[in-house]
């Protein structure tokens, strides 16, 4: 399980003139359970390929952190991971993924992970740098890519067969290239394990409301114009949800943002706040 932030800015921005000094404040608190690694995927214009950094340290420990959460970028996304147990703690097992031209970022873990594994293609096996369910998650939307889909749509064609596959699993994910965002907000039926809510019990510091909804995406446009996406404990208590079971995708020359139902082939176009 991890925590998700991201944005999408008309002008060159960074996480922290997004979030402020509150909302960094928060973000470094949640990375004190979330501690087993970060990583941040950036775009500087529109139309490039976009870089990332990450690390298996913790963000509270890592000084490259607090120079990543200050990089100017038109769209930037952030990961902080709790990983899931058996997993190796670890860079390729760090989050966001990079391949070609798409970044990808996960919070859930798809289990039991072998028959995430046998959905797999032998290439995309071959090609895994990690050890992961959420690279996994990535590798099945890259098929679909490689087939000439575009990313929206196979982003939504792999979430609805994982929703069969995983009926209960968190599906949140957030993706970016060059031209677009695309969230994917999953979760309606996820819950935590007791052990989890154990283990988030045993930190007073992480903020308010982080275990009553802790799936929930939710979005909000500032007022500069700037596209907002943040995990519980990151979003404003006053942020909007992000529909259940569906796939969002903002443009990064425009900010439009159109959003496809997990049920439905239809698209509505939706503008936050």
């Amino acid at each position: 399980m991890c925590r998700l932030f991201a944005f999408v800015s008309p002008t060159p921005s960074s996480v922290r003139r997004e979030l402020g000094d509150t909302g960094m404040e928060r973000l470094i608190s949640l990375a004190r359970l979330h501690g087993d690694g970060w990583g941040w995927a950036g775009v500087e214009r529109p139309g490039e390929t976009p870089v990332v950094r990450k690390s298996a340290l913790s963000a509270v420990s890592d000084p490259d952190f607090e120079g990543t959460a200050t990089t100017m970028a038109r769209a930037a996304m952030v990961h902080l991971r709790w990983a899931t147990a058996g997993i190796e703690i670890a860079d390729r097992n760090a989050h966001p993924f990079l391949r070609g031209a798409v970044a990808f970022e996960h919070n859930g873990s798809l289990k039991p992970i072998e028959s995430a594994r046998a959905l797999l293609s032998p290439e995309s096996l071959a090609e895994m740098t990690g050890e992961t369910d959420s690279e996994m998650y990535f590798a099945l939307i890259r098929e679909r890519l490689a087939l000439g889909i575009p990313l929206s749509a196979a982003t939504a064609d792999t979430a609805r067969m994982l929703r069969e596959v995983f009926p209960l699993a968190s599906l949140n994910a957030i993706m970016l290239d060059g031209e677009q965002m695309v969230v994917v907000r999953a979760s309606a039926r996820s819950v935590l394990s007791d052990d989890d809510l154990d283990e988030i019990a045993q930190h007073p510091l992480l903020p308010e409301e982080h275990n009553e909804d802790y799936f929930a995406l939710r979005w909000t446009r500032t007022h500069d114009g700037a596209l907002l996406i943040g995990s519980t404990g990151v979003s404003g208590y006053d942020w909007e949800a992000l529909p259940p079971e569906s796939v969002t995708t903002i443009r990064l020359d425009d900010l439009t943002a159109s959003t496809v139902l997990l049920h439905s082939a239809e698209s509505d176009v939706t503008r936050a706040g």
